[in-house]
Formats: structure tokens, sequence, C-alpha cells
């Protein structure tokens, strides 16, 4: 069962409308890395999840998505509300669409579910949220640097803010499976290419080295059919 408090958890207000702003916008509504797309990820996934404790954290933050997502619709609103006979209103999609948010990206490509990232298995996704929420925070950081409203600043700042404090939850949670760092799960045993770094990025005079191609971790080597044959 859900409830709809009609007041968001940051206040959206905005002063100076542009409606060009809004299209961008548009693509933490109905995008990829938008709130939409989030919300429905993290709440899919807590269905697939035995532990009450990993399925209760994503069914909280699924809903804190939501209610991201309608900041962003507000705020969308807001940029396009009254402002409908302004060249800069004519300029973009919402002369064919009509003002408010629509489940469009910034490019005007509608949401779809394959941009939903969820597979039954908790490592697998809580990893793939590590990924999702990095790629919406990237957006936001985009967004607030062309943001002139000081207003639609705050409230992108902390859209952003969230962003972090989701990941490391999801993170806090991989840690508590002992999978923080371990990327090996699953039930099947890896072969013996495990620990093998194939060097195929090369100019034949220096190679780059690091703790992923380094021993004792990995096995540097040259050649795949060498690792073939051993």
């Amino acid at each position: 069962m859900f409830f709809h408090k009609k007041e968001t958890i940051h206040t959206v207000d905005v002063k100076e409308a542009n409606p060009r702003f809004a299209q961008l916008l548009l693509e933490q509504f109905g995008g990829a890395t938008g709130e939409l797309s989030a919300a429905l990820q993290y709440w899919v996934q807590s269905f697939h999840v035995e532990n009450a404790g990993i399925r209760d954290m994503l069914q909280d933050i699924a809903v804190e998505e939501f209610s991201h997502l309608e900041m962003v619709g507000k705020l969308i609103e807001a940029h396009t509300k009254n402002v409908d006979q302004t060249e800069a209103y004519k300029s973009t999609l919402f002369a064919v669409r009509g003002m408010g948010p629509h489940f469009l990206d910034s490019q005007g490509n509608a949401w779809t579910a394959s941009y939903l990232n969820e597979g039954g298995d908790v490592v697998r996704d809580l990893r793939a949220d590590i990924a999702a929420e990095a790629g919406a925070r990237q957006t936001y950081e985009e967004l607030i640097k062309l943001a002139t409203d000081e207003g639609s600043k705050k409230t992108l700042v902390h859209l952003l803010t969230r962003e972090i404090s989701h990941t490391q939850m999801f993170m806090k949670a991989l840690d508590s499976l002992g999978k923080l760092t371990d990327p090996m799960f699953g039930n099947i045993i890896p072969d013996n290419t495990v620990d093998i770094y194939y060097n195929l990025s090369t100019n034949g005079q220096t190679d780059e080295r690091g703790p992923w191609n380094s021993e004792p971790t990995f096995r540097y080597i040259a050649d795949p059919m060498t690792a073939a044959k051993s």
C-alpha cells in the first residue's frame, strides 16, 4: 500500500523559468539514468532478495526515488509553466508535447523498460545499482553546471547528494555479504584463466603495469595461446 504525502522531501523553488533547461531535466525524468528507472529497478530487485534487511533497504530507496521523480517533475513543470509564448519554449519539444514532464529523455526518446538492470542475484543487482547511482550522479553534476536558477541548483545538489548516499548503502550491503571486493559470485567454478592478465594493448616498447596485472594476483601473459596450452 502506498500513500502520497503532498510535500516534497526538499523544497522545489524555481524563480527563473527556462524551458530549454527543462528539456535537459527530462533526462532525469524519462531518461536511462532518471529517477523512474531507479525507482522501478530497485523495487523489482527487492522481490529477488531473501535477506530481509537488504529487501527493506531496496524498497526504502525505491520509494525515495519515486519522491525524487516527483521533485524533478515539479522542476520541469515550473520551468515550462506560463512561458508557452516565448521563443525559448517554442524551440523545445514542449511546444508539441505541452508543459510539464513527459516520459521522454532530453532528446525526445520515450522511456523504456530496457533501461532497467535487474537479474535475480542480490550481488549482481547491488553492483548494477552502484553503477546506476554513478550514472545519475554524473547527469546531475552536468545539470548543476548548466543551471542558472539558484532554486533549481539547490534541488539538483540535494538529488546528487542522495545518489551518493544510496551508493554508500549499496556498498555497505555488499560488504555485509562479504562481496564488496570479491569479484566472484554464483555457483560456477571459474577455469584456470581466472588469474591471467593478457597484454594485448602494446606498442612493443613499454607496458603499463599496476595492481591489475601484477603478481601475485595476476599472471602477466602476452600471448593468450600460451595460457590456453597451460
